[in-house]
């Protein structure tokens, strides 16, 4: 009995192989055994640079905002500390638009970060509000009772 090779499968993971080298040049988008070394390595390629490609536009967003900012007095860190200090709720990527596209609407935020003083935005913090009234409801009689004592 002959062997069962099922051709339709392996000339179908070729051909989409080569549908995926389709651009190359030369030997690299038509002859198999180059195309699938090609393909391979752009895949590679491809996974890492879609991580390396966030880093990059961080890295350009600091660079917008840093610029920005030292048009009007101030460093890039100053800057962003006292706008995680604020209320100000805004990222670097809408930042750096603002930056570069619309001065006056990054100048109106820069204005009202600066005029916030630095001041952190209150905070529900209902776990430990709950933890500390309880012994300040019961310190209050008790210092009560000490002055009507004293009286």
């Amino acid at each position: 009995m002959p062997r069962s090779v099922n051709h339709v499968a392996s000339r179908a993971r070729r051909k989409k192989t080569l549908k995926l080298a389709k651009g190359y040049f030369g030997r690299r988008s038509n002859v198999w055994t180059v195309a699938k070394n090609a393909v391979e390595k752009g895949l590679t390629y491809a996974y890492r640079d879609r991580r390396a490609k966030k880093r990059e536009f961080r890295s350009l967003w600091i660079v917008r905002i840093n610029a920005a900012c030292r048009m009007h007095g101030m460093s890039y860190s100053q800057f962003m500390g006292k706008l995680n200090n604020s209320e100000l709720n805004i990222n670097r990527k809408v930042l750096a638009d603002l930056a570069m596209n619309d001065a006056e609407a990054f100048k109106a935020v820069f204005e009202s970060v600066i005029n916030s003083g630095g001041k952190k935005a209150a905070k529900p913090a209902a776990k430990k509000a709950a933890k500390t009234e309880a012994p300040v409801a019961a310190a209050e009689p008790v210092a009560e009772e000490t002055t009507a004592a004293e009286a």
